[in-house]
C-alpha cells in the first residue's frame, strides 16, 4: 500500500512542479509520477532532507527538485522543437 500512496504522492509533487513553472510534463500523469520521483531524488541529493515528510518524500526538496527538473526539461525539448 505504500508504494500506491508513494505513487500519487510523486504524480502530485510533478503536477504542482509543472503548474508552478508553466508548463507542462511530457508524458501526462506518468510524466508526472517520474517528474515527481525523480524531483525527489534530485531535490534531496542537492537540499538534503529536510521539511515534512508526505508518502516518503521530503515535500519541500522534492518540490524545489521536481520544479528544476520541469524547467530542464520544458528547455530541452523546446529547444529541440525550435531545431526543426
Amino acid at each position: 500500500m505504500a508504494w500506491l500512496w508513494a505513487l500519487i504522492v510523486g504524480g502530485i509533487i510533478g503536477w504542482l512542479a509543472g503548474m508552478l513553472v508553466g508548463r507542462d510534463v511530457p508524458g501526462g500523469i506518468i510524466g508526472n509520477i517520474i517528474a515527481g520521483f525523480v524531483g525527489a531524488w534530485l531535490g534531496s541529493m542537492l537540499l538534503g532532507q529536510w521539511g515534512p515528510v508526505v508518502g516518503g518524500f521530503y515535500f519541500i526538496p522534492a518540490l524545489l527538485g521536481a520544479i528544476v527538473l520541469v524547467a530542464i526539461v520544458s528547455l530541452i525539448l523546446g529547444s529541440m522543437r525550435r531545431a526543426r
